[in-house]
């Protein structure tokens, strides 16, 4: 979908598309749908639809067979707002991108579990001082400077 004119006529189905299901599809299967991408083919002859159901595995099931049921009437309706020639055929694909996100969610708890443990495991002790950095020299606090004699400070 390199094609600007693809990139919008993807954007536009897309609003069209989360517009009918907000307002026109009364279908009682239908669940919490959020229209998360669509891509359209470098033709226009094909659109992928993406989605994700907010729920449990019964009602992505059922807001499935809804979307299949509705996709007649949301394709008419995506060709007459769209005004093309010849209008994409519409094809409804659950989104992984819930499931990805709670995987990667996983990895990080375990990383930090670890990264706790190792913390647990090393100790409040430090290797060297406790703050490393050399601090700046104030004139008056030591008494190093006393020591010298006035002939050393006229050079």
């Amino acid at each position: 979908m390199t094609n600007p004119r693809v990139r919008k006529i993807a954007d536009r189905i897309q609003v069209i598309v989360a517009e009918m299901l907000e307002r026109r599809i009364k279908d009682p299967r239908l669940g919490f749908v959020t229209i998360t991408d669509v891509r359209v083919t470098g033709d226009s002859q094909q659109a992928s639809i993406f989605y994700t159901v907010l729920g449990a595995d019964d009602e992505l099931a059922s807001t499935a067979a809804a979307l299949e049921s509705a996709k007649g009437v949301i394709r008419s309706e995506v060709a007459k707002q769209l005004g093309m020639r010849i209008v994409p055929s519409l094809t409804f694909i659950p989104d992984a991108l819930p499931e990805s996100a709670r995987a990667l969610d996983e990895v990080l708890a375990r990383a930090k579990e670890q990264d706790d443990a190792v913390a647990a495991q090393r100790g409040s002790a430090y290797a060297g001082e406790a703050d490393p950095y050399k601090k700046p020299r104030v004139i008056g606090d030591d008494d190093e400077l006393d020591d010298l004699d006035d002939e050393d400070l006229d050079d």
